[in-house]
């Protein structure tokens, strides 16, 4: 028979819920030790060494005639060449911005002739080098002997010799706009095509105007890619203006040129003028770090990172702060 025992449910058998682990107490000598890594340091001495030993060669090397570069650094025709290499440079780059930016717009625009006419354009320029295209303008006059101003395939009004008309200087400066704007043509179509469609849809839903959406909207998103590439086509213009020395224009490595035809100090007057354009690139790359930081405001939400001056300044006051700190815990421990 039965008993009540028999009939009532066995106990259910108790979970014991896993609590978190016991927190560590750590032991309060304990030194928190970074982890070692030998390898860095060594790659690092390494590198150093070999820096040391090429700066050594090039400073005590009695060939580079260093007293005859300190000589020409700022001789008056070494400055004259330079005041010219960077009036090319500027008016060749902006002048190919202006007339690339045209070719961009024909480009992207809707109409199959100005599209394909900017394509042949550019893919003529990019295909053919640099110094081949000047020695064709240089030498138009064999090509085109005059130019006219007249009615299309009728009378010309207005004839010009084009030996009297396009020289040494004007030919550098034809010849390297019409490469630069190929160039530019497709870093600002680029640029452009950077920008968001979204962006300019939400635009167009708001009523903006062309030029507004051009002026608030697009360019200031699109120099965001335009201005770290548009950096690298100055610095590259800046030493590629040095090919018109073959013209004989006196630019600054024709002007060193000219100085050791006569001297015949060739490896100190290209130190002259290689120094020169490692001062304009460095200055050209400190402008275009500020600019692309100007530009990258508002593109990430953690804001834009410590300038070099800033993190310097930053390394002063942490330096101050522990040489003030030393005194004060030195004085609680005499205490």
């Amino acid at each position: 028979m039965a008993t009540p025992q028999d009939v009532l449910p066995a106990p259910a058998p108790t979970v014991v819920e896993p609590g978190p682990p016991a927190a560590s107490h750590p032991d309060p000598g304990a030194r928190i030790v970074s982890r070692r890594r030998p390898g860095q340091w060594i790659s690092a001495g390494i590198a150093l060494l070999l820096f040391a030993m090429a700066l050594n060669s090039v400073v005590r090397n009695k060939a580079f005639q260093w007293s005859v570069v300190a000589d020409w650094f700022t001789a008056t025709s070494v400055l004259n060449g330079l005041t010219l290499t960077l009036w090319l440079t500027a008016v060749t780059l902006g002048l190919g911005f202006v007339l690339g930016t045209v070719l961009a717009t024909m480009r992207l625009s809707g109409n199959p002739v100005l599209r394909t006419l900017s394509w042949v354009y550019i893919w003529i320029f990019r295909s053919t080098p640099a110094l081949v295209q000047l020695l064709l303008f240089f030498n138009i006059g064999a090509l085109y002997p005059t130019l006219g101003l007249g009615i299309p395939f009728g009378p010309e009004f207005v004839t010009v010799r084009t030996v009297n008309l396009v020289g040494p200087t004007l030919t550098a400066v034809i010849g390297l706009t019409l490469l630069e704007a190929a160039y530019a043509a497709e870093v600002v179509r680029g640029g452009i095509l950077s920008v968001d469609r979204g962006q300019l849809e939400a635009a167009s839903a708001l009523g903006l105007g062309r030029w507004r959406v051009l002026r608030r909207i697009i360019v200031p998103q699109a120099m965001r890619s335009i201005v770290p590439t548009a950096g690298n086509m100055l610095i590259s213009a800046l030493k590629g203006t040095s090919i018109v020395s073959v013209l004989a224009v006196s630019d600054l490595l024709y002007s060193v040129q000219l100085v050791y035809l006569q001297s015949y100090q060739v490896i100190p007057m290209l130190m002259v003028a290689t120094i020169w354009y490692i001062v304009i690139t460095t200055i050209l790359s400190v402008g275009q770090y500020y600019v692309e930081r100007h530009y990258a405001k508002g593109a990430t939400r953690e804001g834009l990172p410590p300038t070099p001056l800033q993190r310097a300044r930053a390394a002063y006051r942490r330096l101050r702060a522990a040489a003030d700190a030393e005194p004060a815990a030195a004085k609680g421990v005499h205490a």
